[in-house]
């Protein structure tokens, strides 16, 4: 299984933590790890914090639902937070958030190695065009 190495800490505030509620974060959560293959794979450690809450009890109406998702990546921290009406939409919510959270670091590793790449090789090439000995 991918997710054999990772930490999954689930806590519940002010509601029971029932099995369905456990299952279901943890099978949302699990979807995450097609992204995190290949850090995993590498020996990285990925430390998973979910938090659902119902943030008031007198409430019936609106978003009651409060769900927070904290993943640390190789000492990299993404967290994300959604409030919805229903429970489940919220950790669907927070779910989709934390992963273009994560989509998003990961692309701009990418775009900052290759943007210093492309100055290094403009260096290169202005080095290799310019002759010390002749002067202009």
């Amino acid at each position: 299984m991918l997710w054999e190495n990772i930490k999954v800490n689930l806590k519940a505030t002010n509601m029971d933590l029932t099995d369905p509620i456990n299952d279901y974060v943890i099978s949302r959560v699990t979807n995450l790890g097609k992204l995190l293959k290949k850090i995993q794979s590498n020996g990285g450690e990925v430390l998973v914090y979910f938090e659902v809450a119902k943030t008031t009890n007198h409430h019936k109406k609106g978003s009651v639902y409060r769900s927070d998702c904290s993943i640390t990546v190789d000492g990299e921290n993404f967290y994300t937070s959604a409030e919805e009406e229903d429970l489940y939409a919220s950790i669907d919510a927070c779910k989709d958030k934390i992963f273009r959270e994560i989509k998003r670091g990961k692309n701009k590793k990418e775009v900052l190695f290759r943007r210093g790449a492309r100055s290094i090789k403009k260096m290169f090439r202005g080095l290799s065009k310019r002759n010390p000995f002749t002067s202009k």
